[in-house]
This record gives structure tokens, sequence and C-alpha cells, in this order.
């Protein structure tokens, strides 16, 4: 009765600033004398979650924060962390579970900095976070990359922000006057930011005047993936040059490279104030360019550095373009810029833009654009003997570059052909009439055969047991009757003129009727019935 019980601590963090640790934690209870001590046990991609240990440099602590450095050393690890109140005999519940893979939380400490002002320009040297460690949470240090905030030390201060390498030079500053600065590391990759260095203050001096022989205004002309340096000389006496490059990487490191810079081959010893550096360029990286002047008294001077980046500093020039006319189609051909160069072929995916217009006396008008990745293109419904001009550009959506436009290349088109449009007409009118005039000629041609075929050779004949009816008379229904039929018809006129009406029906009829049983007479008397119906009709009337 009476015995007070331990509130747990809570709202555990842990903060990491490079492999540094530092465990924090909030007690709300009133108890004296309390002291703190923590457990961790780390999860093993093999075995799971160790066993809780006793957590170094965080027991029987009278605050409420304890450095767990020297503990935590898994930073790919899941890391589990506890802690409880103790006072003599009596602890507390143990405090929730804070969770951490340390290197997904940890900060990137400040890195350190070297200043040096001289001759009107301020040299910085930058050093990595954990530099001077054994331990390190970022092993890659050459993937850090620093910014640099600079700023007059005035009330009125403009602060100004650049990335920098390593080690880097400062210009454009105002002589004889204090600036501050500070630098941040950055992991560009895991996109996270690290703690700024400790503001540093220095003051500039005066730039030396008597360097007139120096090399000014340096720049870089490139087309087509031909790289040319120029600069302007202020000295009238004689003056020769060297150009130097150093290869880009070589900025990023933390080592000094003022020993690392090359000579152009061909550019050594010039008195122009050009040169052609093409021979050192590849597509796999970027160079930095100065040139050392050199007098006759063999002082020298170094120019400012200019950067070359070659994809992105090259420009693409004008293609080349010809123009063909077929009819009413226009073709064009196109000629990459820099088509000699594997280079320009292997790295820009060029599209074209065509503009096309009238060339009447109006000037351009009416101007269309087409745009095609092939090197050749057609454009149809054009206007007969009128004068069309092309002209093309070259782009890249990658870089975001376009050339100038090429020359105006004019075709005109030809005059309208009439005299193929009357040869179609009458050949269809022609194909017309044939068909008009062949289809009923054919038709009747056909029903004429099956007429001849019907008459002459019918696909059925009279029986040739019929007595008295020779097989050559009967040949064809439709064939007159012989000289011989009409005088056997004339024999028996006596008989057939006694015959009325009625006895001519009998006769038809029993002669149906024995026509539908097989059956005929042999008799003289019946040779009469060979002769046909339409002869007994007209000797009766």
């Amino acid at each position: 009765a009476g015995q007070t019980i331990l509130k747990s601590p809570q709202d555990i963090q842990v903060y990491v600033v490079n492999t540094n640790f530092t465990l924090r934690w909030n007690y709300t209870g009133n108890d004296t004398g309390v002291t703190f001590s923590a457990e961790y046990r780390f999860e093993d991609f093999e075995s799971n979650a160790t066993e809780w240990q006793k957590l170094p440099g965080c027991q029987n602590v009278t605050g409420t924060k304890c450095n767990i450095s020297s503990a935590i050393t898994k930073y790919y690890n899941m890391n589990h962390v506890r802690i409880r109140a103790e006072k003599r005999e009596e602890v507390s519940s143990w405090s929730s579970i804070f969770e951490m893979i340390p290197y997904y939380i940890a900060q990137i400490g400040p890195p350190g900095i070297q200043l040096q002002s001289t001759n009107g320009v301020i040299k910085i040297k930058v050093s990595p976070p954990e530099a001077n460690q054994v331990r390190k949470m970022w092993v890659d240090h050459l993937s850090f990359k620093y910014n640099l905030v600079i700023w007059e030390n005035s009330s009125s201060a403009e602060f100004r922000t650049q990335r920098i390498f390593p080690t880097a030079i400062i210009d454009d500053l105002a002589p004889e006057t204090t600036y501050c600065l500070k630098v941040q590391a950055t992991l560009l990759l895991i996109m996270k930011e690290g703690l700024f260095s400790p503001i540093r203050c220095v003051k500039t001096t005066r730039k030396a005047v008597n360097n007139l022989h120096c090399a000014t205004n340096v720049s870089v002309l490139a087309l087509n993936m031909k790289f040319h340096l120029h600069w302007n000389n202020k000295y009238k006496q004689h003056v020769s040059y060297n150009v130097q490059y150093l290869i880009g990487y070589l900025k990023e490191l933390h080592d000094d490279y003022s020993l690392k810079w090359l000579n152009v081959p061909g550019c050594e010893n010039i008195t122009d104030t050009q040169c052609n550096f093409s021979s050192i360029i590849t597509t796999t990286g970027f160079y930095y360019l100065r040139v050392q002047a050199v007098s006759e008294d063999n002082k020298s001077c170094l120019s400012n550095e200019v950067k070359v980046e070659p994809l992105v500093t090259n420009e693409i020039g004008p293609p080349g373009v010809k123009v063909d006319i077929s009819d009413l189609l226009l073709h064009i051909q196109i000629s990459p810029p820099g088509s000699e160069s594997e280079v320009m072929r292997d790295n820009y995916d060029l599209s074209y833009r065509i503009l096309y217009w009238k060339n009447s006396s109006n000037n351009e008008e009416d101007i269309q654009v087409k745009e095609i990745k092939q090197t050749i293109g057609t454009v149809s419904g054009l206007t007969p003997a009128t004068w069309y001009c092309v002209k093309v550009q070259a782009f890249t959506e990658v870089y975001n570059k376009s050339s100038h436009y090429s020359k105006e290349e004019c075709v005109k088109t030809p005059e309208g052909k009439i005299l193929p449009l009357i040869i179609l007409v009458t050949f269809v009118t022609a194909l017309i009439a044939v068909c008009l005039v062949a289809t009923p000629l054919g038709f009747a041609l056909y029903h004429a055969y099956n007429k001849i075929k019907y008459v002459f050779f019918p696909s059925c004949q009279p029986p040739l047991n019929i007595e008295g009816f020779g097989r050559h008379f009967f040949s064809s229904p439709y064939l007159p009757a012989a000289e011989e039929l009409i005088e056997n018809c004339s024999i028996i006129e006596p008989v057939i003129t006694e015959v009325n009406q009625t006895n001519f029906k009998d006769y038809k009829h029993s002669k149906q009727s024995s026509r539908d049983s097989g059956n005929y007479s042999n008799d003289d008397d019946t040779s009469g019935s060979k002769v046909s119906e339409e002869t007994l009709k007209k000797e009766i009337v």
C-alpha cells in the first residue's frame, strides 16, 4: 500500500547524423532519482530477430537522451529499441518499441571546407562528410554533389546558390569585400539533402592588372560535331597560346587535379586566336578547356575555363535538300546534317520539318508544314503550272535542338495534261459502246445456235417401227413434206372428201387410242393415216 508505480518513458526517437545515433525520450513522472536503461535488438536476414540486449551507452542514464553510436552497426537492418524507468528496485514497464532502418532515417552531415582568397577570387576545397571517420554511413563519397550558398556580409545581402565541385573557384566577386558562405552535400540518387557546413567568411583581394596578354572572352563554337575554341587578345605584342583540356570527371574527385591538364594536339604554341579541338572529343563524358597565353618574356596567364558537354554544346546544321517533280507530286530528298559524321548519325535521333509554299508574286503565301522522320518525303495536291518552294529544318526532341532552315529550293509543276484525260474518256466510252452492242448480239447468236441445234441435231427421234414411215422422212419435224407424200395424199383424195367432220373426229380419236395402245394396222386402207392432220383438214375443206 502506498507504493509508487513508475511511469514508462514516452515519445521514443532516434536521431541519426552520418553514423552518430542519439536516443531521445520524454518522461512525465514526478518521481525523483529516476534513471533510464534501454535495450535493443536487430533483425538478421537469416535468423529473424535476435534476443534483446542491453544498449551500451544507455544504462542508468539520469537525463532523457543518450548516445548509442557504438552499439548500432547494422545500418541496413531493422533495429528495435525500447527503454524503461528505474528507481532502486522499482522498474516501469517497457516503452513502446521504436523501429528503424538507420540508412533510411539518417541525415547527411555537413562537409568540411577550406577557403583561400587570392587574386580577386575565392578558392574552395570541400571534403566529404565522414572524411575522417572509420565507420561510414555513406560509402560512395564520389556520389556527393555540393551546393554553395554565398552572400556579401552586409545588411542587404543577396544570396547566390550554385553547384560546385570539391575544388572550386568562385569569381565575379567585388574586390576587397567580405563574403560569407556555407556548403551542403547532397545525394541525388536517394534524394537526400545534408546539413550545411558552419558559415565561414573571407575578404576578397584586388585582381592583378598586369596580365594584359591573357586570353579573354573564351567561347566554344560547335557545329555538326566540329568543335572550335575562340578567344580575344588585347595585347599588341607577340603572344603564343596553348589550349589545354581537362576530362570533366577529374573535377568530381577530391584530389588535386591542377597537374592533370593536357594540351590539345595541334593547338600548341599557336598565334591564332582559334583552335579546332574536335580530335579530343568523345560523347562519353564532358570536358573543361582553357587557354594559356605566354608572352615574349615567358610570362604565363590562364584564361577562364569553359565547360563542353559534346552532345549538348554541339549545334545542328541545316540539312541538304533536293526537290523533284513528277506529275503533281513534289518529291523531297533530305541529306541529314553532318551526314559524314558517324557521331551525328549514332547520337541524334533527327526529325525534319518541311515548309513549302506557292512562290507567287504575292511573296510567300499559305505556308504549309509537314514533319517526317524519314529523309524522303512527298507532297501531293499541287496546282499545275505553279512554282513551289521548299525549305527544311532538322530537329531533335531529346536534346531540344533545331537547326537553321536549309536554303530554299524551288520547282515548277508541269502544265495540266488534257490529252491523257481525253484518251481515258474515249476508251471508257468505247468500252461502254462495245458492251452495249455485244450483249444483245451475243444473246441473239446464242438463241440462233439453240434453234439450229434443235432443228438439225434434235435430242430425240420418232420410233422406227412405225410402218410406212421412213426414218428419212421424219429426221426433223420442221422439214417440209416431200412430193411423194403429196402424191399419196392425192391417191386417197376420194376417200377423204367423203369424210365428214364427225368421222374425222372419230378417226382422230381412234388414231390416238391406237397410238396409246401401241397397236398399228397393217392394212393398205390405213396408209392414209400417215398423212398429217393438217393435210386432212385441207382436203375436207
